[in-house]
């Protein structure tokens, strides 16, 4: 699904990828207002199947439990520990296509 949604992955840098899929936070102010942060734009699909990739790794894929673990353990919501695990992994995809490595959770602790 990713490469299919997105055949520009290896070839963009970390902040891209997250931009294009949708999961960069995007500020919303005006002036000296400041808001929160939201997640919008990019390509929905691809968000929505990333969304779903993140809850079950969440849980069960070793590095992304320590991440997902040490954000909770900041007090931040829910969602948007799903919404930073998401994005880790397009940076992971990303990188192990660009690279031509392969997945080693050894080599990410």
């Amino acid at each position: 699904m990713l490469i299919a949604e997105m055949p520009e992955l290896g070839k963009m840098t970390s902040g891209e990828a997250a931009a294009m899929t949708g999961l960069a936070p995007v500020p919303y102010g005006s002036g000296t207002m400041r808001g929160k942060r939201m997640i919008a734009g990019g390509r929905r699909a691809l968000r929505h199947v990333l969304y779903q990739a993140a809850l079950a790794a969440a849980y069960h894929n070793l590095v992304l439990k320590s991440v997902a673990q040490r954000l909770k353990e900041r007090g931040k919501p829910h969602k948007l520990v799903i919404v930073a695990v998401a994005r880790r992994l397009v940076t992971i995809a990303n990188a192990i296509l660009k690279s031509g490595a392969s997945w080693s959770q050894q080599s990410q602790t």
